[in-house]
């Protein structure tokens, strides 16, 4: 009797184990995000450069909204490049040649 609750268990949970999972992404790489409502549910769209272009897509025919991505990591700034500055003089005078 208990193995057959425990192979009932098991089954079970193989069966939910199979089933399809959709993850929901959040790209850090793009700042914007679009919850797509559609038939089947919604999902996370992250790919938008601005909330302008995402508002764009939206009236564009697809149902969603759109937020800022919580996970976007911004890209470092490039360092400055260093100034370019003018050899300094020789402490020591130069000395006349005579021949």
């Amino acid at each position: 009797m208990m193995r057959g609750l425990v192979w009932l268990i098991l089954a079970t949970g193989m069966i939910f184990a199979a089933s399809p999972a959709r993850a929901q992404r959040y790209d850090p790489n793009y700042p914007v995000c679009m919850e797509v409502y559609g038939g089947d549910g919604s999902r996370i769209e992250c790919f938008y450069t601005s909330m302008a272009q995402c508002k764009g897509g939206a009236q564009g025919g697809v149902a969603g909204l759109c937020f800022d991505n919580p996970y976007y990591v911004a890209p470092a700034p490039e360092p400055a490049p260093a100034a370019q500055t003018a050899p300094a003089p020789s402490a020591t005078p130069a000395r006349s040649q005579r021949h």
